[in-house]
């Protein structure tokens, strides 16, 4: 057969025959994006019309090894040919199942793409990037399906999402992935919403969103490009089989007896006996790789291998392996090295993953075993690919592996720059052999499974929505296997009535749809909604309890809890002779909920994890934890204001996954740029535990503690001079009311200046004003950017706070959304008018009847001058004492309450219930609840506003005085006896219409 292979200066110097725009600029530079090699093969010149030449969507299916990722460079070069330089207003999205892929493409674009200007970013679950403020200047984003799903929730609040002219899906076969599958589907389909929505709202533009899918198995790739389709019709295809494929493969399927009897575990087992014979067999002295299922049974097949076969070749080989070996930090690998046989796994450490990658791809590793993360990551080709057992466990249970997994493992076999021929072995049982045979063949029908996770709004709509959708695509090419319009009416009311079941939608009987606040939340901040517990409800969730429900989120279900992880879980949790976790977990750890719980918890207290695997899931825990947390303290800021507790611990988990902290940590200093944990634990054993002592620090001093050399100091207290300095002010306004209190909350930004010239913190960084009272009820929530703090310096807001029934302090927190030592806590006191609470605090002395009730009186009568004449005399006894005497509000606390008159004592000619200036004075002399009845019938004559009622001065030394001193029970005072039965008749009223009284020392005794 004649294959047709196209020069790539050819192809870019054709270009100039098509009416592109920016030809004449940019052509000549993109021949260096092809630079590796002098042409193209067959499948990219067999595609390089429809890709490069036209702007129609596109699907291929080729072989692994092929170079489809050169069809999607193609696609990004028509789409800047299309448009004007700088590309601005430009961007184009490639996503791949797994992180590692977008990692490679990222790697290799940036170097391509890089020179002509283009910004390239990767938006994967390893990158802290949570919003598309930071992608904004990006041309080309590379992601996977769920991080794109979490970003592009609320696409029609983000103009960024509608500049995407081009997106690019790798191993679009994972669509029929029954858990990942949904996923991408949903993500094409909110795309092509965004371009319906664009091309609605401005019809006259033109802009177009191409599509170009690749894959290296569909079966039925027509049904994919009519998925693929848009306004002018499906989406153009090519299809290439095995026989286009660089490296030609063979697939051996080996069956080997396993009796009913036998477990998995055993079967596993007994194939590492029978991997020497296979590997001499079928590697032809040629690198090999060996695919396992777990990290366990990685290193069990490697060390039986390397005792029953050698494969060093020459002296001047085994002297290149001890190489390696002196460099491996692991013992058990670094034997086996000197073997010939290295492992590679996820816990692994870094750099002897890095050793043991770069030892295999130049040869000098004859066999490898590692588990499939391997295939789905880094590219490490090999002659002989054996997939060791199809069964693999998760969740704790075996299953086997799917076509994509073992498409990707199978892809490995086969190094285009070495071979013309390569090997495929799959060891697998006797009954399922056959099986595994057909799959080889490829006739495995391509459907996926969006119909469980749509949620529109009307159920016709969604019949509508899942018919237009590629799982019915498939319904209808396979119409012997399923019904059609029954059972998709009957699958949507089924999930609908499972939703509104649980509170995630409320749908009424004719079937009307509308999502609760619950789901929004989960959907928004991509959360799964099996996390969302009932035990949420609680108002009093303490931050370990909080820790506790997160960590049986089911975003954490991947996380296994191993044997020999045991032991240093439990040395964690609980140990006399180390530090251990914050909040010990009873018992032994047992669960994986206990795993995360345990490791959540040492990560924040800054304790070292002794595994590196369990450091690996504590990053992978982590990623979660954030959005999880997140979503919580949004949960709880919009539900009803009655669990101020809950909200404010919920704000600092948040705050502490993201600086992974303790919010009262002392190594704070972990985050300033350049300082580690050994760093900073240098800078806690000298005291340096917070951001003021650090900067008060001297910068030499600095470099001594931290044994580095100038300017090293400056630059970190430099930096903690920049970070902002918050201070939080209140005052009550002098209105005062029996129910409600006025205050001003302020929040000042203390180092303005500094931060206009330069800033250390984020420019999302903000904090949360949270206010709660004695009720545990939020008075006030408020978020402030650092951003709106710099314009003016602070930020004031005049709040109402309602009497609590368990008292009259209010808790005032601010905390920061990203660092550990900003936040601020403090109490206030709160006061308000009329007659207060009796119990315990019983500023007025008032008894009480044995069913808790003040005693009732008869009706008031006016008192006779008689029984005021004793008080008078008291009057001038005082003026023989130096005519000074304590005033008589009810302060509990006369130093600390604020008024004049109650911190020095007052002259006789100054009123002793107000303050110096009565005029000016704002507090409450008598607070007392009276009618207007009884204001009328007895003091019509007698109110005014230049003085007030003379009465005895309460005993010295007594704080909380009493309107009336306690007299003998023969000589009460009659006035102290009337303003109590006033109280007591009046303070069941709804209303205090009067609240101040005040009366001219002439008319004291016509009351």
């Amino acid at each position: 057969m004649l294959e047709l292979w196209l020069y790539a200066d050819d192809v870019i110097s054709q270009l100039m025959w098509f009416d592109f725009p920016n030809y004449a600029n940019t052509a000549s530079k993109f021949r260096s994006v092809f630079s590796e090699f002098p042409f193209f093969n067959y499948v990219q010149s067999k595609a390089l019309d429809d890709v490069l030449y036209t702007g129609k969507n596109f699907v291929a299916c080729a072989p692994t090894g092929s170079g489809k990722t050169v069809l999607f460079e193609l696609a990004i070069i028509r789409l800047l040919m299309e448009t004007s330089e700088p590309w601005r207003d430009v961007k184009a999205v490639y996503m791949a199942p797994i992180k590692a892929l977008c990692s490679q493409c990222f790697e290799s674009w940036k170097k391509k793409f890089g020179p002509l200007g283009l910004n390239c970013k990767e938006l994967t679950g390893d990158t802290e990037i949570d919003d598309f403020f930071e992608i904004q200047d990006s041309h080309i984003i590379l992601t996977t399906p769920e991080k794109w799903d979490s970003m592009t929730r609320k696409w029609k609040d983000n103009c960024l999402l509608q500049l995407v002219r081009l997106f690019l899906i790798d191993e679009v076969h994972v669509v029929k992935d029954a858990t990942r599958g949904a996923t991408l589907e949903v993500v094409v389909s909110r795309m092509k919403a965004v371009h319906a929505y664009r091309t609605a709202q401005n019809p006259e533009a033109g802009l177009s969103m191409r599509f170009v899918a690749v894959s290296a198995t569909i079966p039925n790739i027509s049904d994919i490009a009519d998925w693929l389709s848009n306004e002018t019709g499906p989406a153009t295809y090519l299809d290439m089989d095995e026989s286009h494929r660089p490296v030609k493969l063979r697939k051996v399927v080996l069956g080997f007896p396993c009796s009913p009897n036998q477990t998995e575990f055993k079967f596993d087992l007994s194939l590492n006996y029978k991997m020497a014979n296979i590997i001499q067999t079928y590697s032809d002295q040629k690198p090999a790789l060996v695919f396992c299922s777990t990290r366990k049974g990685v290193q069990q097949s490697a060390a039986v291998l390397a005792k029953d076969a050698r494969f060093i070749m020459s002296i001047e080989h085994k002297q290149r392996l001890m190489k390696y070996a002196n460099s491996i930090l692991d013992s058990k690998l670094r034997d086996l090295v000197m073997l010939g046989v290295g492992y590679h796994h996820a816990g692994v450490d870094l750099a002897d993953r890095k050793l043991i990658e770069e030892a295999f791809t130049l040869g000098d590793l004859p066999v490898l075993f590692t588990t499939r993360t391997l295939a789905m990551g880094v590219n490490l080709p090999a002659h002989l690919v054996v997939i060791k057992s199809t069964m693999q466990y998760v969740a704790g249970s075996c299953e086997e592996y799917s076509e994509a997994d073992l498409l990707q493992m199978i892809g490995r076999a086969g190094r285009p720059q070495f071979d013309t021929s390569a090997t495929a072995v799959i060891m697998t049982k006797l009954q399922t052999r056959d099986k595994y045979m057909k799959l080889m063949n490829g006739m495995e029908i391509i459907e996926i499974h969006q119909v469980t996770v749509y949620l529109p709004s009307k159920t016709p709509h969604t019949t509508k929505l899942i018919s237009a959708s590629s799982p019915i695509l498939g319904f209808s090419a396979n119409l012997d296997r399923c019904g059609i319009e029954a059972k998709l009416q009957e699958l949507c009311l089924r999930n609908l009535n499972s939703l509104s079941s649980i509170g995630l939608i409320d749908m009424d009987e004719d079937i009307n749809i509308k999502p609760t606040e619950k789901i929004l939340m989960n959907c928004i901040l991509y959360i799964a909604w099996l996390c969302r517990n009932t035990e949420f409800r609680s108002k009093a969730l303490v931050l370990f309890v909080q820790i506790e429900l997160l960590s049986r989120s089911r975003e954490f279900s991947d996380i296994q809890l191993r044997m020999n992880e045991k032991r240093s879980l439990n040395t964690l949790n609980r140990d006399k002779n180390r530090i251990t976790i914050r909040f010990p977990i009873e018992g032994k750890i047992k669960t994986s909920e206990m795993k995360v719980n345990c490791l959540i918890q040492a990560q924040l207290g800054s304790i070292s994890i002794p595994e590196f695997g369990l450091t690996q899931d504590t990053a992978k825990i982590f990623r979660n934890g954030m959005r999880i947390s997140k979503c919580l303290s949004e949960f709880l800021s919009q539900r009803s204001k009655t669990g101020f507790s809950a909200l404010l611990n919920s704000l600092i988990l948040a705050k502490c996954f993201r600086s992974k902290l303790w919010e009262n940590s002392p190594y704070v200093s972990k985050q300033l740029e350049k300082i580690g944990q050994t760093l900073s634990t240098a800078m806690v054993n000298t005291g340096l535990t917070t951001f003021s002592k650090i900067e008060q620090t001297n910068p030499r001093e600095l470099e001594l503690i931290l044994n580095r050399h100038p300017p090293f100091g400056n630059q970190i207290r430099e930096s903690v001079v920049h970070l902002p300095k918050y201070e939080v002010t209140l005052e009550q306004l002098p209105r005062y009311n029996c129910a409600t209190a006025e205050i001003v909350v302020k929040v000042i930004l203390k180092n303005q200046a500094q931060l206009l010239s330069r800033r250390t913190a984020p420019d999302h960084h903000y904090v949360s004003l949270i206010i709660g009272d004695s009720d545990n009820n939020v008075v006030f929530l408020q978020k402030l950017t650092d951003l709106v703090l710099l314009k003016c310096g602070s930020w004031s807001r005049k709040i109402e706070v309602a009497k609590a029934s368990k008292g009259e302090e209010i808790s005032v927190s601010l905390i920061s959304s990203e660092y550990v030592g900003f936040d601020i806590q403090q109490k206030f006191k709160v006061y308000y008018s009329g007659a207060r609470r009796f119990g315990a605090d019983n500023p007025y002395n008032i008894p009480y009847n044995a069913a808790g009730q003040r005693p009732q009186h008869s009706a008031l009568k006016p008192q006779s001058t008689d029984q005021a004449t004793p008080q008078r005399e008291d009057v001038t006894s005082a003026t023989d004492q130096g005519d000074k005497r304590q005033c008589n509000h009810f302060c509990k606390n006369k130093d600390l309450c604020g008024h004049e008159c109650c911190e020095y004592n007052l002259s006789l000619s100054v009123c002793v219930f107000m303050c110096i200036y009565v005029s000016n004075c704002a507090s409450l002399c008598f607070p007392v609840k009276i009618t207007e009845v009884l204001l009328l019938q007895s003091l019509s004559q007698s109110v005014s506003h230049s003085a007030c009622v003379l009465l005895p001065p309460p005993p010295k030394g007594k704080v909380g005085v009493t309107v009336a001193r306690k007299r003998s029970a023969n000589q009460e005072c009659s006035f102290s006896s009337y303003l109590k039965d006033l109280r007591s008749r009046c303070d069941t009223l709804a209303q205090t219409p009067v609240k101040r009284l005040k009366v001219r020392n002439s008319y004291y005794f016509g009351i």
